[in-house]
């Protein structure tokens, strides 16, 4: 597994007063899915960034998957007085108890691809539309028939959405088999490449058309180590979100396609997005700020990495 530095300090789950109020500047409490995957990283750097920039100082939880810990996280942070609080990747609906404290303190949340609802003051990072490029491009060259492996993963919005597209542009497409799989946080890497093994053994080389879609990249890197060690050369892989690892699996030929989410500037956008929302207080109206996916493959990887060469690092 490769791991990034990360340009944050990863809090422990007991946010405490003194740690929220270091230096005396405004916090932003932010409380990650996943605090060490390499999208989530780049999300906080960019988030970091813009606090930075606004004076403020930024406090990470990794809730490490766990819808209850991400709801404590929150109700933390608002009992010690943040300024303002991101939610990664839990739905709105799953963190119920947490935007009530927050309501209840006048802290905004906004969210990183868990959706608009309840309180929620703002998103960016929806899933849905990240995956349409890549599940498009995965059909085509599948010629209307063969059989998919999808990793996927229910506790985080993205994931669903990014499901939903896949079901629903795959429907269109009867004799393209689906099976999936779950995997898990933390586990992903070896859920990945353990589904894939198993999958693999009831899809002989070459007898059909083949393909292995992540509903991120990591699951999806992960069942690429399987298909490496068996030296099956006949299946497609797909993962969404453009990691560093999935650029160079794409640039050395061994993954397909990904779509590359600019987290960074998501993650800078959303910050500098709440301190128009804290100017604006009750005028503020809850709204979606996307920043488009970019669809990467073997034919662009190149050009692409020549425009961004921040994504391969």
């Amino acid at each position: 597994m490769r791991t990034s530095k990360l340009g944050f300090a990863v809090a422990a789950l007991a946010v405490t007063g003194t740690l929220a109020f270091a230096e005396g500047k405004p916090v932003v409490g932010i409380v990650s899915i996943s605090a060490t995957e390499a999208n989530n990283v780049r999300y906080i750097n960019g988030a970091t960034k813009a606090a930075d920039e606004l004076g403020w100082t930024v406090n990470v939880v990794d809730a490490a998957g766990n819808a209850d810990q991400a709801n404590a996280a929150i109700q933390n942070f608002a009992q010690v007085g943040a300024g303002a609080i991101i939610d990664m990747v839990f739905p709105w609906s799953s963190i119920g108890a947490g935007l009530d404290a927050a309501k209840t303190a006048g802290i905004p949340v906004v969210s990183w691809g868990g959706g608009l609802g309840s309180t929620v003051a703002a998103t960016n990072g929806s899933g849905g539309p990240m995956a349409i490029p890549v599940v498009e491009l995965m059909l085509k060259n599948m010629g209307g028939k063969g059989s998919i492996l999808a990793l996927t993963y229910h506790t985080g919005e993205v994931c669903r959405n990014r499901e939903e597209v896949m079901d629903e542009m795959v429907a269109k497409f009867p004799d393209i088999k689906v099976t999936k799989n779950e995997v898990r946080i933390p586990g992903y890497f070896e859920d990945g490449a353990q589904y894939a093994n198993a999958w693999l053994a009831s899809h002989p080389a070459d007898s059909e058309p083949l393909a292995i879609w992540g509903c991120w990249d990591d699951p999806a890197i992960g069942a690429i180590g399987s298909l490496r060690s068996q030296n099956r050369t006949d299946v497609k892989v797909y993962g969404i979100n453009g990691n560093a690892q999935a650029l160079e699996n794409i640039k050395n030929g061994f993954m397909t396609a990904t779509a590359w989410q600019d987290s960074l500037s998501e993650g800078y956008n959303m910050v500098k997005m709440l301190d128009e929302i804290k100017k604006a207080g009750a005028a503020w109206e809850p709204k979606a700020a996307e920043v488009p996916a970019v669809l990467v493959t073997s034919e662009t990887i190149a050009d692409f990495t020549a425009k961004h060469p921040e994504a391969l690092q």
